[in-house]
């Protein structure tokens, strides 16, 4: 397990405003739900290595018969083991717990318009593998790629598969059923979850890629301490994951959290969505780059890297253009506060390497636009890898041995029946890709 976190420097943890200063953790973690302590327990023995029941209990602020309990299930579900003594200094030895290594792992895949990424995750959320390809989405045959992209990524594996998560931007009806529309990719209800199980014969998820952000810090990232909080994603697009009651909010249509189309104002630039004056048009990541190409920031042809570096280099133009997107960010962000009221807003996304350029407006935007009983509201600010989003997707499959409510359907039922079978009947791979 790898968690990079940061706090904004107005909610740094030095000044006392950590998420863990903010609540009794022992508490609230002897109420959160048995699924999410499991989790902690796998995430914390795929970082540290074996330890002992007790160690895990002082480790993650819960109560030893509470790890006893959660620690038997797993057991019984393969996916930990009891390992050796540890060494006595006088009293009595503790037996080591570790992970059952070949319990399952789950293929993450991303799709974008013109590149897919494609992850092999472990049951504690480790990227054991990753593989970037260029794809087309607007070709006839996309969906096929689709499928043959990852049945040469998994033929190159030799893991006992849970199944597959698919992140795409865009609405989902179901993940178990996974048709898509999607105005990025130019998809219209496009069967892509029934298409994949036919050609890969394992279990197949699909969501909305920050839906399925929100689900990997759910059980592996910081949000596993709070039970409501918001996922937000600057970078390509503007995004937000809703993690409610402990669950991600998926909507009606499976579209919530569409941070990027609110709209902000009137008569504004045109949004890929065919909108006027969303978000997404003048914060995503193409209008930052249209804005500095006008004012003659960085020439024809650069991008969004070369505008941060003359930010960090110190450009005035260059430092106001990502603050007023901060700026913009933060006052619309805050009305979303207002009416969900979380404990936590995580911050993250390919935008993130200029996070520091966009705080300078955001903070003091966003806090001066709360409700006063919400401007203590943490803000928390993750690090990104370019492997995030595909992680993210594997953990829509890693998430369901928890899924205590099985609203994953025939599929989880299918995960849970390949987590349960292990690695002795069920690791021989049998596509059935069809021309």
């Amino acid at each position: 397990m790898n968690i990079w976190v940061s706090f904004t420097p107005e909610f740094s943890p030095e000044r006392g405003h950590s998420p863990a200063k903010e609540v009794d953790l022992p508490t609230y973690r002897n109420r959160v739900y048995t699924d999410v302590n499991r989790s902690a327990i796998l995430a914390h023995l795929g970082a540290y290595g074996p330890v002992s029941r007790a160690e895990l209990a002082r480790k993650l602020e819960v109560t030893p018969p509470l790890i006893t309990q959660l620690v038997r299930q797993l057991i019984s579900d393969g996916l930990v083991q009891e390992l050796h003594l540890s060494p006595s200094s006088g009293g009595r030895p503790s037996r080591m717990l570790g992970l059952v290594s070949t319990a399952g792992h789950a293929i993450g895949v991303k799709i974008a318009v013109e590149q897919i990424t494609l992850v092999e995750v472990s049951i504690d959320g480790v990227v054991v593998r990753s593989l970037d390809a260029p794809f087309n989405s607007a070709s006839p045959m996309a969906v096929t790629a689709v499928a043959e992209l990852i049945r040469s990524f998994i033929e190159g594996g030799d893991a006992h598969l849970l199944g597959i998560g698919v992140g795409v931007p865009g609405e989902i009806d179901e993940q178990n059923v996974g048709i898509v529309n999607s105005t990025q990719l130019g998809w219209n209800r496009v069967p892509l979850g029934s298409t994949l199980r036919h050609a890969l014969n394992l279990p197949v998820f699909i969501d909305n890629n920050v839906n399925a952000l929100s689900m990997a810090e759910r059980l592996f990232g910081q949000g596993r301490f709070f039970k409501d909080f918001l996922v937000v994603t600057i970078g390509t697009g503007v995004g937000a994951g809703i993690v409610a009651d402990g669950k991600v909010f998926r909507g009606h249509r499976g579209g919530a959290g569409d941070l990027g189309h609110i709209p902000v104002g009137e008569n504004g630039p045109i949004c890929q969505c065919g909108n006027r004056s969303c978000l997404e048009a003048y914060i995503g990541e193409k209008a930052l780059i249209k804005i500095a190409q006008e004012q003659g920031v960085i020439g024809e042809g650069e991008g969004i890297s070369a505008l941060t570096r003359k930010a960090d280099e110190g450009d005035y133009a260059a430092k106001l253009i990502f603050s007023q997107a901060g700026n913009m960010l933060g006052r619309t962000l805050a009305g979303v506060v207002n009416v969900l009221d979380p404990e936590i807003v995580i911050i993250m996304g390919e935008g993130i390497d200029a996070w520091r350029h966009w705080s300078n407006g955001f903070g003091p935007t966003f806090r001066s636009a709360l409700a006063p009983s919400k401007r203590d509201v943490a803000i928390g600010v993750e690090t990104w890898r370019d492997d995030s989003w595909a992680r993210g997707a594997a953990c829509l499959v890693l998430a369901i041995p928890f899924d205590l409510a099985e609203i994953a359907g025939d599929q989880g039922e299918l995960v849970r029946v390949r987590l349960r079978a292990g690695a002795n009947s069920l690791t021989t791979f049998e596509p059935k890709l069809s021309s």
